[in-house]
């Protein structure tokens, strides 16, 4: 099993909300999400919420290789619920969540499970890569951000918007119309996108964060073909050093809009052949 990983802050000195890992024949990635600047209810943080969840996300899809992988997140969210459920308000509304992918190797299959806006990206002997991200909460998010879009990121008033738009954007957290995300409730493993594909008709596998996707799906300078080429031959460290210096030349979000100037960064590449 030759994976490549590299997981980067959204800038130097500040800590990482992602998290991903890798064991033989598995891995999973998480992008931990809170309120930016905002009292989670959590004494342990986002990093933390990530960090535990994919750990015993992780240990759980290896140890039981028959269990659904939708089991596993639902009995790995509940395990992190019962670790802090006495010591954190688990209600509040900027309570730690994440998204989760997570991919297992077996029977000459590889199973994937995918929640919320992180990517999976599949490389196929026979065309081009196959890409599976939730679309549901940038769907809601698309409804949502256009004040948020409209002033230059980083700005007092785009501050202002953003935190509006994040309190509006939990409304629609974890309940039919709105989005799925791992939090405090494991029902949510019941809405995650699951599936299979033939290990033989696969030549990598890779799980991408938002921060890192960003140079195909926010700038638009590079197909998932592309993308897939840089991981292939330079790795997951040059895909998000391209990423980085795009963020750089466009800081005030003027040509490319976003709630955030630069955002944690994670890409984990496994590859089969």
């Amino acid at each position: 099993m030759r994976v490549a990983l590299d997981s980067q802050p959204a800038e130097p000195g500040r800590e990482n909300e992602d998290f991903a890992a890798a064991a033989p024949g598995a891995a999973v990635l998480l992008d931990g999400a809170g309120v930016a600047d905002a009292e989670t209810g959590c004494t342990h943080g986002v990093a933390w919420f990530s960090s535990t969840l994919g750990g015993l996300l992780l240990s759980a899809i290896t140890a039981y290789p028959a269990r659904p992988l939708a089991v596993c997140l639902a009995d790995s969210i509940r395990a992190v619920r019962s670790l802090h459920e006495g010591l954190c308000d688990l209600v509040h509304r900027a309570s730690p969540t994440s998204t989760v992918i997570a991919v297992r190797a077996r029977a000459g299959v590889l199973e994937h499970l995918v929640l919320g806006d992180s990517s999976l990206l599949l490389g196929n002997k026979d065309g081009g890569p196959t890409v599976v991200t939730d679309q549901r909460l940038n769907e809601v998010g698309k409804r949502l951000r256009g004040p948020v879009d409209a002033l230059p990121t980083g700005s007092p008033e785009h501050a202002a918007a953003l935190a509006e738009y994040r309190d509006a954007l939990t409304g629609f957290r974890n309940r039919p119309g709105g989005f799925w995300i791992a939090g405090p409730e494991p029902r949510a493993a019941e809405h995650a996108l699951n599936g299979a594909a033939p290990l033989d008709s696969l030549t990598s596998v890779t799980l991408l964060s938002d921060g890192a996707t960003r140079l195909v799906d926010r700038f638009e300078l590079a197909t998932w073909q592309e993308a897939l080429a840089v991981l292939g031959t330079s790795g997951p460290t040059e895909l998000i050093r391209r990423v980085r210096d795009t963020e750089a030349g466009d800081s005030e979000g003027r040509r490319w809009p976003r709630g955030k100037a630069h955002d944690d960064a994670t890409a984990l590449h496994w590859a089969l052949s």
